[in-house]
């Protein structure tokens, strides 16, 4: 089972997408309430070597001698990848040795003002930064940034970024009822999105369990009004994951597969079926043997049962 990579997955943005998660769980600048992978443990902004560069490379040169080139190798996983410091030397590996494999990261884009972190991500395909509030109130509330990070010096960082970046900048707005979903908010979001000026956006909202048990999703009508704030650029509400085909990219070690998915994010049967190519009944009798090994626990919410690794057990 790798460490540092897991699936690939048939991603709602990327197509076949092998994840790199290059920091410890859970290592991030925000604790955002909504986060599915939950409680941040580690709530900073230092960028530092959080694993070593030697063991991603030899994950990632084993991956490429037996498997099928994945559509993207997709820097995400379990806290916020532009903390590491390596982040660049990863990303110059994947392009200097496959260069036909398209790069994405996905950012909270706290860091993006950095001037280290902007040269670490130029050569990248694709930046989805994300952006869930543009007033300081409720970017507090649903962000919960640590000690240093303010809303100017954020959104200044994403604009600077965005300015000089010369590839697909995605901006992700996560809508989340209660929380920043009133017409002041939308109104300032606006407003911000025209001066990050980014390639186009994408609308999300609660899929999986949150850090607070009473978060709701945003409805189809709710997402569809979000949209006309954003006028003139491509914005586009993400879609679930429909099925895909049991083709080349999905692996066969399905236990592995699924430990790998529910450690960054907890899944229904019907997500981790359709995330790894396999039917639902396979998937269950899988879950039902690591249940009963003792490997992985099980939440329910409005969308059903989530299975997600047991607490205290260490995946290795």
């Amino acid at each position: 089972m790798y460490k540092y990579l897991f699936g690939p997955v048939p991603s709602r943005r990327l197509g076949m997408s092998l994840g790199v998660d290059l920091v410890p769980y859970k290592t991030c600048t925000f604790d955002c309430v909504y986060c599915e992978s939950g409680k941040t443990t580690l709530l900073t902004r230092e960028r530092d070597a959080y694993v070593p560069f030697n063991e991603v490379k030899e994950e990632i040169d084993h991956f490429w001698a037996h498997h099928p080139d994945p559509d993207f190798m997709t820097f995400s996983g379990s806290g916020e990848p532009t903390l590491n410091s390596d982040i660049g030397r990863v990303i110059r590996y994947i392009k200097s040795n496959r260069p036909d494999i398209r790069v994405a990261v996905l950012t909270n884009g706290s860091l993006l003002g950095d001037e280290q972190v902007q040269q670490d991500l130029m050569t990248a395909d694709l930046v989805v930064p994300s952006l869930d509030a543009a007033l300081a109130k409720s970017f507090t509330r649903i962000n919960r940034p640590c000690d240093g990070i303010d809303m100017d010096t954020y959104i200044g960082g994403l604009a600077s970024f965005s300015a000089a970046y010369p590839h697909d900048l995605c901006l992700e707005i996560f809508i989340l009822p209660g929380y920043n979903d009133t017409s002041e908010d939308f109104v300032r979001l606006g407003k911000v999105v025209r001066q990050i000026n980014p390639s186009r956006i994408q609308l999300n909202t609660l899929d999986r369990p949150g850090i607070i048990k009473s978060l709701r999703p945003a409805m189809p009508d709710d997402l569809e009004k979000a949209k006309t704030y954003f006028k003139g650029y491509d914005t586009q509400i993400i879609a679930s994951v429909k099925d895909q085909p049991n083709d080349k990219a999905f692996r066969k070690d399905m236990e592995t597969a699924i430990l790998e998915t529910i450690l960054r994010r907890p899944c229904t049967a019907a997500d981790l079926a359709s995330v790894l190519g396999e039917t639902v009944e396979r998937i269950e009798t899988c879950l039902a043997g690591l249940r009963s090994a003792d490997r992985i626990e099980s939440v329910v919410q409005d969308r059903g049962k989530f299975y997600q690794i047991k607490k205290d057990h260490e995946v290795t």
